[in-house]
Order: structure tokens, then C-alpha cells, then sequence
């Protein structure tokens, strides 16, 4: 067990926040698999300032999802001070600041990784946000910006003096977006210069690199992002090996389809079937890696339209198994 602040958090595996991915479906899905904490999709501090609604239906927290955190973005000291009010009355456990995202869209508005480049603001917004929340606050991180400027460090203890509660870092650089290797060992670095809390996250895909992560990095807790995708029973898969050594297979190609569709049936309850299938056509896709005919039944995902077309499309995945294998 691990605290945030106040927050007690079991030391398995997190969710890391992604945006478009970690909705209040999949936290749900994965919070069921053994979750210990989940991160919500980034908010636009300037979008709750001027677009309120859009930005507020990312805001939504269940009684499953806890602990969970909101993770705001933005440059501006006044539009987080201005989004507060708004983001606490959905109650989060954590506030999360993102100061790692590398993708362009978010970099151009000097948000995300480029705080990194800017730690005198960096250092403003997080005292402004830790000053104005009553519940802990974090603040997630990369390496740097490039191999020619690895901050983590430096920049982690500005974060602890500014009163963050705990730091997560993605052993990557902004350049290196999602490829390459992650870097556990800066990791460690930041872990042996803070006295608070640090989340590793990068490069987790198994119950075998989880454990790994935390001998190397020495984390306090430790995430899974794009290691979940169409696997969220890898938590419970973590958290038995981390305790005994051992965890179960992954489940049945039956049990899989199960899973999907449960997931899916959040995703279309949550947003209404028009939207939700559209969104969920990416997420049905995962669960099919390694299942034979995939290619065929990822192309298939990709017309879904109705719960019902998906309902059918396991069916007869099932019924073609069953019949070239003589079951499942």
C-alpha cells in the first residue's frame, strides 16, 4: 500500500491516463480486472473555460472508479485556478497536471511536455494548482524533451518543492513519442531524489516487466497504458504474480469475446449507441490480436454500427473456433 496525500492506494498497477481511450468505460472494465488507481482523459483547462460542456463530460467519476484522479492540462495559471471549482465538484481523490503529452497539438499550445522546457511556468501553475485544491496533486512527467535535454530530475524536485504529492514519469522523451525503449533507469534517478511518491509508466506488457519495473526503478507504483489494450485482465494477472509468483492464462477466446462486449456495452450505455459504436470500433479491435481471422474481423469491427452487428460478429467468431478447433 502506498499513500498520495491522503490517499491510500494498493501497490499493483494503475492505469495510465490516455486520451480518447481511458473513458469511464474502459477505467470501469479495468478497475474490475484489479486496477489499483485510474487516471481520466486529459481536461483542457482553457476548454472548461470556453467550450464548459465539452470539456465537462470528461469530468464524470463513479463509486467503481475509485481512487481515480482527473488530469488537467493548459499553461495558464488563471484558467486552472478558473477550472478548479468546476473539476472538485466531481469529487476527485487526485489531481493530476500533465506535463508529459507529446503529441503536436498539445506541445503548440505550450502545454504538456513543452512545460518541461519551461520550468519557471511549470513551477507557477503547480503552486497555483496546490495552493487552490484541497485534494492531493500530482504531476506527470517525461525525461525530457530530447536526448540533449533529460530534465527529469531537476525538474521532479521543482515539482516536490512546489507541494506535489507524488510524480509520474514516462521513461520517454517527447521525440521519442511512443517508440524506441522506455528508460527505467532515469526513473530510479528521480525515485532516489524525491522524498515523495514516484509512478513509473513505460513499456509495462506483462506480469514479468511489472515486476521488473519495480525492481528496477525502485517506483513507488507502477502503470499500465497501451500494455492494457484489449487486456485489461493483465492487473489481475499483476497483482497474483507480484504477490505469489504466479497469475492465470489470459482467458478463454470465449471469455475474451465476453469481456469485449461488456466493455462495449459501457461505451454504447455511457454515450448512446451512435456515438458509442463509433468509438468503440477501436476498442473492439484490440481484443482480437492473435485470434485466427483477425485481420478479417478487425475489418469487420471497422463498419460496426450497432451493438447488435457486434453481438453477431462474436457469434460467429465463436461458431468458427468451436468448428476448426473442436472447441474452445
Amino acid at each position: 500500500m502506498i499513500k498520495i496525500g491522503n490517499v491510500a492506494i494498493e501497490k499493483t498497477a494503475a492505469l495510465a491516463p490516455m486520451a480518447s481511450v481511458a473513458d469511464t468505460a474502459y477505467r470501469t472494465v479495468c478497475k474490475k480486472f484489479g486496477a489499483c488507481y485510474v487516471v481520466g482523459e486529459m481536461v483542457s483547462v482553457k476548454g472548461l473555460y470556453f467550450s464548459p460542456q465539452k470539456a465537462l463530460d470528461l469530468l464524470s467519476i463513479t463509486p467503481k472508479e475509485r481512487p481515480m484522479a482527473i488530469q488537467l492540462f493548459g499553461s495558464q495559471p488563471k484558467y486552472f485556478e478558473y477550472a478548479l471549482p468546476k473539476v472538485l465538484k466531481s469529487k476527485p481523490d487526485i489531481i493530476d497536471i500533465n506535463m508529459g503529452c507529446p503529441v503536436p497539438k498539445v506541445v503548440k499550445t505550450l502545454s504538456g511536455c513543452m512545460l518541461m522546457k519551461n520550468p519557471e511556468l511549470a513551477e507557477k501553475i503547480a503552486k497555483c494548482v496546490v495552493k487552490n485544491s484541497p485534494v492531493p496533486v500530482t504531476v506527470k512527467i517525461r525525461k525530457g524533451w530530447d536526448e540533449n535535454s533529460i530534465n527529469a530530475v531537476e525538474f521532479s524536485k521543482r515539482m516536490q518543492n512546489c507541494g506535489i504529492s507524488a510524480i509520474t514519469i514516462h521513461g520517454r522523451t517527447k521525440t521519442q513519442m511512443y517508440s524506441g525503449k522506455a528508460d527505467w533507469e532515469i526513473i530510479a534517478k528521480v525515485k532516489n531524489s524525491l522524498d515523495i511518491p514516484v509512478i513509473a509508466n513505460g513499456d509495462v506488457y506483462s506480469p514479468e516487466s511489472a515486476k521488473k519495473m519495480y525492481d528496477v526503478t525502485g517506483a513507488d507504483l507502477i502503470m499500465v497504458g497501451r500494455g492494457s489494450f484489449g487486456r485489461p485482465w493483465i492487473f489481475s494477472q499483476i497483482a497474483s504474480f507480484l504477490k505469489t509468483g504466479r497469475y492465470e492464462p489470459d482467458p478463454s477466446l470465449a471469455r475474451r469475446m465476453q469481456i469485449m462486449l461488456e466493455h462495449i456495452r459501457l461505451i454504447c450505455d455511457n454515450k448512446g449507441e451512435n456515438l458509442g459504436m463509433k468509438q468503440a470500433r477501436a476498442q473492439a479491435i484490440k481484443y482480437f490480436r492473435g485470434i485466427k481471422g483477425a485481420a478479417r474481423y478487425r475489418e469487420i469491427c471497422s463498419r460496426l454500427t450497432t451493438f447488435s452487428e457486434i453481438y453477431e460478429l462474436v457469434k460467429n467468431i465463436s461458431n468458427d473456433c468451436y468448428l476448426n478447433n473442436g472447441g474452445f
